[in-house]
């Protein structure tokens, strides 16, 4: 299991939107754009999800291997825009999106956010991704 650095963290926390790829089922890629938590150890990933019938999670079910990109707002000294890119093995459990979805409409809609928009939303589901591999190009790679 790989983790993620300080600097790799506090990119996806600052509300860089998620870009997940997962495989249907010819294999080729499927991707979707997901607001994206840390898990407090930093080995995993999570993204939340009311309608659990989404091909994102049919993917995952049937086939873990999953990759997430985030793109920086910093860049080297040539311009370039950093990026990261996080491979790892999902698993959905059900339950908790409502929970995760308000946490992190804070940072991707904005303070005092009620989200999700709804009364009584679905329990939904959560991916958790294990991550195995980092890469890119920014201060998260060695």
């Amino acid at each position: 299991m790989a983790v993620l650095n300080a600097a790799a963290r506090q990119l996806i926390e600052s509300g860089a939107l998620a870009h997940l790829v997962t495989l249907d089922d010819d294999g080729s890629p499927q991707v979707s754009v997901v607001w994206m938590a840390v898990a407090e150890d930093g080995g995993e990933l999570q993204a939340a999800h009311l309608d659990g019938r989404q091909r994102k999670l049919r993917n995952i079910r049937r086939d873990p291997r999953v990759t997430v990109s985030f793109e920086s707002t910093e860049a080297n000294a040539v311009g370039m825009k950093h990026f990261l890119v996080v491979h790892g093995e999902a698993y959905v459990t059900e339950g908790g999106a409502p929970g995760l979805l308000h946490e992190l409409a804070q940072t991707y809609v904005g303070p005092g956010t009620t989200f999700p928009p709804m009364p009584d939303p679905p329990p939904g589901f959560v991916t958790h991704i294990r991550i195995t591999r980092i890469g890119g190009a920014g201060p998260w790679q060695d």
